[in-house]
Parts: structure tokens; sequence; C-alpha cells
């Protein structure tokens, strides 16, 4: 695999990843309460407020692990191609 195969993987990756957490976002406002009562199903006890903040905190996870695993080591190897 050369450096533009992984540079290209990486930038697809980081497209398809940011994808999934635009479309989690978007399926968490459209269809909270449906997503809050399959939740609280399968977790008793688990309280609107706390399903909020779980969300919340996963989807920063998500991202911030998008950012460090796909995003930045793509920005380095174009950085690395342009010398």
């Amino acid at each position: 695999m050369t450096r533009q195969d992984l540079r290209r993987a990486l930038g697809w990756c980081t497209v398809i990843n940011f994808g999934f957490v635009m479309l989690w976002f978007c399926g968490f406002l459209v269809a909270h309460d449906f997503v809050y009562q399959v939740h609280s199903s399968m977790f008793p006890g688990l309280s609107p407020e706390r399903f909020d903040e779980l969300h919340y905190q996963l989807i920063g996870f998500y991202k911030l692990s998008v950012f460090l695993l796909n995003l930045v080591p793509y920005i380095a190897l174009r950085i690395i191609g342009r010398s």
C-alpha cells in the first residue's frame, strides 16, 4: 500500500465516520422518544436526563476518536506529500 492509498483510505474513513456521527445525531434528534423507550426497556431506571448525557458523551468520544485516528493521520500524510 502506497502513501497515497493510505491517505485516500484515511480520507474516506473520515468522511464515512462523520456521516455516521451526523446520522446518529439526526436520529437522536428526530426519534429521541422512540430511542429512549427502547433503551429504557433494556436498562430499567435510565432517566431521560442520563440518557441524553450518555448519548452526548458517546457522540463526543466518537467524534474525538475520528479526529485523532482518521483526520490527524490524513492531514499528516497530506503535509508529508507536499515535501
